[in-house]
């Protein structure tokens, strides 16, 4: 039962995974004086593919007080300035772009990127080749690692990358010796109380666990927010094709990169993660367009490796969000509440902002249900936020060799919000403006939306005879980038 103030005595996180035992840790961290149990099923098999993140871990980690030094070697993690996409565009020019992570000096190069864009989308011959503009693109041209010398005081956000097996075995250490109970056992049944509230769920050995509230981390089965309480999924399929994936690792190199790398394939894209130790690879892809076998031998051909050489797994991808995160005493985190495929790395960063949100709005709401409306809302919207930001890479991909690519470009099923930005895009004097006063920046800031489609060369054709004298020389831009970029150890050194 709930003590004097409303606030649980009992939490019951279901299922375990990043995603479990990541709620467990925010939830100590924050009400220490909770009991939290986390019910781990010994059935679930352990993905454990080299995954990336956005800044946001760092945030988490801060969060729990947890230093770098102390979880990242444990998980052979390494750094991420930001994501190259190669072979999306056949646009000469514009085969390759870098997506980099914010940094603080972007303040006075961001301006000329916006300048040199909105002259580029008038016709103007001008570089607008997002590449020359940041920081944090140069430290990964020239394999350099975020994090500055003390003498330089501007920041730089960057993300990791890391084995998520070993990274969900960390945080489940931190969680039991921060006093959270775990418990093995299958879930075999739901039980409500007189209020159709979860009062507790039976195990296959027949025991009970009780809780006043209950957190759903039982992944795609959702057992407990779309099983229990039926809750309905909302399908993206009509937006986002792909649905499965095939992995494999591969060995390292002796340079570590600090980014991720997408690279467009026949009917997909194939993702390269460098950890201390190997790479993690990966094709995802649709099933309508491609079958599983054929997707798996044109990732070896990829990655130049033979039939038996290197073991792979098929993955299945339920993409979608549920429609309520937050529904009655529970709350749905991670791929139970929903998933968006991996192209901008942002699970952990929803599932962290999902438990961060929720803790706030009830807190708030006096450990009741006052807000849970708001926060479904919220949730909702940052799903839908990265969702769009994800479909516009396929939207607007510039490739013509296979139905699949031909059919994302072609594709209708786009958000209002998608739409009013790409119709700012091309028509507006102010595209950073325009989207600040249409209430268009979310999940993503006006520079990342320009870097996409900059990246891609979504320009109209340099008008014959317009001449174009910019008020920025990027001779001067290159140079202060570059000065920038003393500061920084190269990223093997960082790891060292």
């Amino acid at each position: 039962m709930a003590d004097t103030t409303g606030k649980p005595e009992k939490i019951l996180i279901v299922g375990g995974g990043t995603a479990g035992w990541m709620a467990a840790n925010l939830i100590v961290s924050r009400w220490n004086d909770v009991e939290v149990c986390l019910l781990e099923s010994t059935e679930i098999g352990i993905i454990g593919v080299g995954e990336g993140s956005t800044p946001h871990l760092k945030f988490f980690f801060d969060t729990i007080g947890v230093t770098e030094s102390e979880w990242m070697s444990r998980c052979n993690a390494t750094y991420k300035n930001g994501i190259s996409f190669a072979g999306w565009s056949s646009v000469t020019g514009f085969e390759s772009y870098f997506h980099p992570f914010p940094a603080q000096v972007d303040d006075y190069t961001v301006p000329v990127f916006f300048e040199h864009t909105r002259a580029r989308l008038q016709g103007k011959p001008v570089n607008a080749h997002p590449d020359h503009y940041f920081l944090e693109t140069y430290l990964t041209k020239h394999n350099l690692g975020p994090i500055p010398a003390e003498s330089f005081p501007f920041g730089v956000a960057y993300g990791y990358h890391f084995d998520s097996h070993l990274l969900g075995q960390f945080l489940a250490e931190k969680a039991l010796s921060r006093g959270v109970k775990r418990v093995f056992g299958t879930l075999t049944e739901v039980i409500f109380n007189a209020d159709e509230e979860l009062a507790s769920v039976r195990l296959s050995d027949d025991s009970f666990l009780d809780a006043d509230f209950f957190v759903d981390c039982s992944g795609f089965k959702s057992l407990l927010m779309q099983g229990a309480l039926k809750v309905n999924f909302k399908s993206f399929k009509d937006n986002l094709f792909n649905n499965a994936a095939v992995v494999m690792p591969t060995p390292i190199s002796r340079e570590i990169p600090p980014e991720t790398r997408s690279t467009a394939l026949s009917n997909g894209w194939a993702w390269k993660i460098p950890l201390t130790n190997r790479y993690g690879n990966g094709y995802v892809y649709s099933n309508e367009y491609i079958t599983p076998e054929q997707a798996e031998t044109e990732l070896r051909q990829h990655l130049n490796v033979g039939d038996s050489d290197v073991a792979v797994r098929h993955l299945q991808m339920k993409v979608g969000r549920a429609e309520k995160h937050w529904e009655k005493n529970c709350v749905a985190v991670g791929l139970s509440q929903g998933f968006i495929e991996p192209l901008e790395a942002t699970a952990l960063a929803l599932s962290c902002e999902t438990v961060m949100r929720f803790m706030k709005h009830y807190e708030n709401g006096s450990y009741t249900n006052k807000f849970s409306d708001n926060f479904n809302q919220e949730i909702n919207a940052k799903f839908e936020g990265v969702r769009d930001y994800i479909v516009c890479h396929y939207k607007v991909n510039q490739r013509k060799d296979t139905d699949y690519w031909r059919d994302n470009a072609a594709n209708t099923h786009l958000s209002e919000n998608l739409e009013k930005i790409l119709h700012f895009w091309r028509h507006s004097e102010d595209f950073s403006r325009d989207m600040h006063l249409n209430n268009l920046v979310g999940s993503y800031q006006p520079k990342s939306w320009a870097c996409l489609l900059a990246g891609y060369g979504v320009f109209p054709s340099i008008e014959a005879h317009v001449r174009y004298q910019s008020p920025y020389d990027l001779v001067e831009v290159a140079d202060f980038i570059r000065r920038c970029g003393l500061n920084f150890k190269t990223h093997n050194e960082l790891l060292s």
